[in-house]
């Protein structure tokens, strides 16, 4: 498994329909699902719940508990479904979250963690991987990450994905605790040059293919997240710069790669808006890209629209392309 770069599980964002979209553009990353808790997998619709476009792969499943048992039928359940990795939650600072019991709050046990990683194991072949923080309120320091990593580590998983934040348990806003505690990238270098045969993926704070390529002299790879969400085409920048993969689509070519997933999921019954949304950012920072959001803004996220405007919407696009200055839509 390639986890050189990957973009991050995050709620309400890495659904079906970004990860298609994603995968236009990036042919390399590997892709997360949002974090689906092992009680829903256990009790909801699992069609629903876990099914996925094969066009998405390679595709992580991430998943949140602390049942060792419901955890280690979510793992087999996410095998049997074709998924490329399972993930586990150590990382989620909301406070349902921490009232449910799981996510950041269980750095504070990480023998049940080590319970739940085994049985995790136990109940499929696929890597099993963590994906946490540096610390938790006012434990950061160096020594008890060191301590986690490694109680972990003897169960047998390999792959760390470090948030190099600490978490702020009961206090701060799931959006505070990504910008207000400081990063603290040696940190995590550091657990690298401590478990050099562990893979290290690095997390938080990431927004170019500089960034990447300095971070990657240090640890094994690099997660992101926001920064792809909002300006999805720097995608194709770590396809050039990262993969050294030329054949990446231009951002006009996205769109059109689109439509036909578009429509075919409008005959489901998935409405417009639940696809389109993840693309607002496609132009991000191009002459133009106002158009692209205001045209979406009033003709696909409505709840009626329907298959012809997808055409319609291609129509003005085209004819913007071809009235704009070169580049406005490259």
């Amino acid at each position: 498994m390639n986890r050189k770069v990957s973009v991050a599980p995050m709620m309400d964002c890495t659904d079906r329909h970004e990860r298609y979209f994603l995968r236009l553009i990036s042919k390399n990353v590997l892709l997360y699902t949002e974090m689906i808790v092992s009680e829903a997998i256990s009790r909801g619709d699992k069609d629903k719940l876990l099914s996925f476009n094969l066009n998405e792969k390679p595709l992580a499943l991430q998943i949140g508990g602390s049942s060792p048992n419901l955890l280690g039928e979510a793992a087999k359940t996410g095998e049997e479904f074709g998924y490329d990795e399972i993930n586990l939650n150590l990382g989620c600072p909301s406070k349902k979250v921490e009232k449910n019991k799981f996510g950041a709050c269980l750095m504070k046990e990480p023998n049940l963690v080590a319970d739940c990683l085994s049985k995790m194991q136990s109940k499929c072949t696929l890597p099993i991987t963590i994906k946490t923080r540096i610390g938790y309120n006012d434990i950061e320091d160096y020594e008890n990450l060191f301590k986690f990593i490694e109680i972990l580590k003897n169960t047998g998983v390999k792959n760390f994905i470090i948030h190099a934040r600490k978490a702020i348990l009961g206090k701060f806003t799931p959006k505070q605790n990504l910008n207000i505690p400081p990063l603290k990238y040696d940190m995590v270098y550091k657990l690298k040059r401590d478990f050099p045969n562990e893979e290290i993926i690095i997390n938080g704070g990431i927004t170019s293919t500089e960034q990447i390529k300095e971070h990657l002299k240090k640890v094994d790879g690099v997660m992101i997240g926001r920064s792809i969400y909002h300006s999805p085409y720097l995608l194709a920048d770590i396809e050039r710069e990262i993969f050294n993969n030329e054949d990446v689509l231009s951002r006009y070519e996205v769109v059109e790669s689109l439509i036909p997933y578009v429509k075919e999921e409008i005959k489901k019954g998935t409405r417009l808006n639940q696809i389109m949304r993840h693309t607002l950012g496609l132009f991000h920072g191009q002459t133009g890209s106002s158009f692209w959001k205001r045209y979406l803004s009033l003709n696909m996220c409505v709840r009626n629209a329907d298959v012809q405007k997808i055409d319609h919407i291609m129509d003005k696009i085209k004819l913007n392309n071809l009235n704009a200055p070169v580049g406005k839509f490259a």
